[in-house]
């Protein structure tokens, strides 16, 4: 099956669908981080390229809920935001599933058919990730671990498994935060990939 990974650098989930024979490319403005099949442009200069299924990764900057403070100062970037996710969801690609966290995609465009924690799938950490999906089943839990530390916050309210504020101030926490957990890039590539590579043994 011929993959596209759209909007990934970091090659995590392009690998699993790779690991499971198939010929999987991702696509992003940047460099690839791991030596792999890789395009680096503008994924919707590529939709029509014969894809039999995309996953797509858009930035999360102008439409996830966690930056909602800043959303009346940039309408205008959220407005472009959503049209790409828009025309991400109406590619002519068979099989289709976008990722994003909890945000305006829900109220502007649609609800998500999912929404999934990392700890459902053998990390052990929480971070609602909603999954709008294209002739695609629902992804099912493979490892339920535990959720995930608990932290209090400034305001004295709990925050479970926040994950990503262990991460210190740096330049590169931006991406650290947008790469795929790997049991969800894995539960990806063999409940939707379904053909096993033998080479790899998995």
């Amino acid at each position: 099956m011929k993959v596209l990974v759209a909007c990934e650098f970091s090659g995590i989930v392009r690998d699993a669908f790779v690991r499971r024979g198939h010929d999987a490319w991702s696509c992003d403005l940047l460099d690839t981080e791991r030596h792999g099949n890789h395009i680096k442009g503008d994924v919707l200069d590529i939709l029509d390229n014969g894809w039999d299924m995309m996953i797509a990764h858009p930035p999360c900057t102008r439409l996830a809920v966690s930056g909602a403070v800043w959303f009346k100062y940039k309408e205008q970037e959220q407005i472009e935001a959503l049209e790409f996710v828009r025309l991400l969801l109406n590619a002519s690609i068979p099989k289709i599933a976008l990722e994003n966290p909890v945000g305006v995609i829900s109220t502007k465009i649609r609800k998500p058919d999912q929404i999934i924690q990392p700890y459902m799938f053998g990390d052990e950490a929480q971070r609602a990730t909603c999954l709008w999906l294209k002739n695609l089943p629902p992804l099912f839990p493979t490892k339920i671990v535990d959720k995930g530390e608990i932290y209090i916050t400034k305001n004295g309210k709990k925050r479970g498994g926040a994950w990503t504020m262990k991460l210190p101030p740096s330049p590169d926490r931006w991406k650290i935060r947008s790469r795929t957990f790997r049991g969800i890039a894995d539960a990806m590539a063999k409940q939707w990939g379904g053909k096993t590579n033998q080479w790899w043994g998995i």
